[in-house]
Parts: structure tokens; C-alpha cells; sequence
């Protein structure tokens, strides 16, 4: 068997050859060591010992109390580990989600693997640039890998939402911008940099711009809501906002989700909001096959999102490539074709 041979585990890739975890999101205190690929609350939990970027070891401070073991990796620099006599070598490449998000290259006797974790190709305004490169064998994040998932350029997407909040500001309403608190909301941020809005940013949000300053990244103006009038500001928050107290304040508020899922006609009525723009940070279906080609693996293993789906137009395209997910514990092979 490879020493690249793996299986998925709710979510998780576990390498048992190496010991090691990539975005376990169950609890390792034992040996075991975890790749983290960013800091987003569905691929971290409270393990021993780490391997993660500088950024995202910043933003666990703040999401993940307690001690670890890290080991902090820049982009590009290759990592050396030892287990049970197995030598292995694993870099970081930027992945383009959030700050600090990280792909695996992962080597090992003679073969390659790449984990890509969340990505997406397109540039970002508060993000490194996507780095891909040739591996034997990928495991890929799928979430919008169906055709009809194509994003339109931020630049328009970011126009009608700076468009919303002068039309909102303007008829006396204030607008509140639904978004993630750690990358969308700072990705918009910088977005609306030199729209001459006063913005005041939810404390998780805030948080998270301070680390992102400290790693040089620079902001328009903005301040902390902290229970004061929203009246004549632009309010960023968490998703789950719209059923705070705290924007239920005298004078009408306008709410607008921000999320790749608004390309769905249903997510504004979904989300309970007035409106919905399609800004994302994951790679759209155009981009999932771009990646493809520009790794060019010898195998693609899919995950999350549409995983079945984006596997069978792999095939058609005459790729290798099957889902994980399916079996609990689903052991991999890499040294064998899974196809008759």
C-alpha cells in the first residue's frame, strides 16, 4: 500500500502511514498531527499538534482557546517530518479562500499528493493568489461543482453592493451587509474602500481585521458597533445578525446577503433578506476545471459540495475521479487504479 494511501473520515483525510490529519475536524490528542488549511470553524478543532500558516495560527488564537504543539509554515518552503521511519516532506501553497489559507503538498516515496482545502483561482482583494501545481493524486474541495455556478467579476458584484447602500443611506434606511466574519467580511471591506461610506464592523468581524492589518493588509475607515444609532453607516455582520437585537433600532434597516449562493434565485428568500450578491470565496465551476488542468493529476478524489456530480464531468472530461464521502471509512489505494 502507498504511503499516500488515505481515507475520508467525516470530512477528514487521514494519511495512517503518516499520522496525519488534513482538516480534521474531530478532536487528535494523541500522535497524530493535522494539517489546517484555514482558520473557518468547519475545518479546525482543538488538536495537539498543528501544521498551519502564520495567519491561520493568528485567527486559532482567537477561534480556539487552549495549547498546541504548531509548527508554522511560510508558502513555499518545504517541511520535513519523520513517522515510524517514514520520511515525508510536506509545503504550504497559497490556496486564494481567506488570509493564510493553505494547500498540502504532500511527498512521500516517489508519489504526490495535493489537498487543496477551500480555494478558489480568481484574485482576491484580501487574499494571497492561488498557487497550483502538478501532483499524482488530488483531493479537491467541490462546492460550487455544478455548470450553472459561474461568478460574475467582483468588480460589478462590488458596484451594485456600494450602488445599495448610497440608494439605502439615501432614502434615510441603514444598510446591513450579511457576511462571514473571518475573510468575507474583510474582502468587502476592502471593497468598498473609497465609496465614501462610514462602516462599522460587528466585534467578530473587527477582530479579525486587526490580524489582518497586523500582516499588512490596509482598510478603508471604519469602527466597532458597539449598541450605538446605526442611523447614516453601513453595518457589516455575521449572517446570523438578522435576528439580533441590536439592528431592530428605530428607522428602517435594509439587509443584503453576501455569498456565492446568491446566484440561487432562492437564496434572498431563503436568507430573509432584501437582497443577495454573489461574491464567493470558493472557485466557481469554470475554476474547478481550470484547476484540474493546471495540476494535472493522475487521480482526483472530489469533496464537499457537489463531489458526486463535479466527479462524473471529470470523467467525461477523462479524468480519474471519484467522491469521498460515500462509505464511512473509505480506504484509498493510491498504488492501484479504482476504475476496471
Amino acid at each position: 500500500m502507498s504511503a499516500l494511501s488515505f481515507h475520508s473520515h467525516r470530512g477528514g483525510i487521514h494519511l495512517p502511514a503518516l499520522r496525519l490529519w488534513l482538516d480534521g475536524t474531530e478532536s487528535q490528542k494523541g500522535a497524530d498531527r493535522v494539517f489546517v488549511s484555514h482558520a473557518h470553524s468547519d475545518h479546525i478543532a482543538a488538536h495537539r499538534e498543528v501544521i498551519l500558516s502564520a495567519p491561520t495560527s493568528r485567527f486559532l488564537e482567537v477561534r480556539l482557546r487552549g495549547q498546541r504543539k504548531e509548527h508554522v509554515l511560510a508558502f513555499g518552503e518545504p517541511a520535513e517530518f519523520e513517522t515510524a521511519g517514514l520520511r515525508w516532506r510536506i509545503t504550504l501553497r497559497p490556496a486564494g479562500h481567506i488570509l493564510g489559507s493553505a494547500m498540502a503538498f504532500i511527498e512521500a516515496e516517489g508519489e504526490s499528493l495535493l489537498y487543496t482545502g477551500d480555494f478558489k483561482l480568481r484574485s482576491g482583494l484580501a487574499a494571497e493568489s492561488c498557487v497550483p501545481g502538478h501532483a499524482d493524486v488530488l483531493i479537491m474541495e467541490t462546492t460550487f461543482g455544478r455548470p450553472q455556478y459561474r461568478f460574475p467579476p467582483a468588480a460589478e458584484v462590488l458596484s451594485d453592493v456600494v450602488r445599495f447602500c448610497h440608494d439605502t443611506l439615501d432614502s434615510g434606511g441603514t444598510p446591513v451587509l450579511l457576511a462571514y466574519s473571518l475573510g468575507k467580511s474583510q474582502e468587502l471591506l476592502r471593497g468598498l474602500a473609497g465609496a465614501g461610506l462610514p462602516i462599522l464592523l460587528q466585534e467578530a468581524a473587527h477582530k479579525f481585521t486587526r490580524i489582518y492589518r497586523q500582516f499588512g493588509l490596509t482598510f478603508p475607515e471604519y469602527a466597532l458597533l458597539e449598541g450605538q444609532p446605526l442611523a447614516g453607516h453601513v453595518v457589516i455582520a455575521s449572517p446570523l445578525a438578522n435576528r439580533v437585537s441590536t439592528l431592530r433600532q428605530p428607522g428602517p434597516v435594509r439587509t443584503a446577503v453576501v455569498t456565492g449562493w446568491a446566484l440561487d434565485s432562492s437564496c434572498r428568500y431563503r436568507s430573509g433578506t432584501d437582497a443577495a450578491f454573489p461574491l464567493s470565496d470558493h472557485a466557481d465551476f469554470p475554476e474547478l476545471i481550470e484547476f484540474v488542468k493546471r495540476v494535472a493529476p493522475g487521480r482526483i478524489f472530489t469533496l464537499h459540495g457537489f463531489a458526486a456530480e463535479f466527479a462524473w464531468t471529470l470523467r467525461d472530461l477523462g479524468f480519474e475521479a471519484q467522491a469521498l464521502g460515500g462509505p464511512e471509512q473509505l480506504t484509498l489505494p493510491l498504488g492501484s487504479s479504482l476504475f476496471p
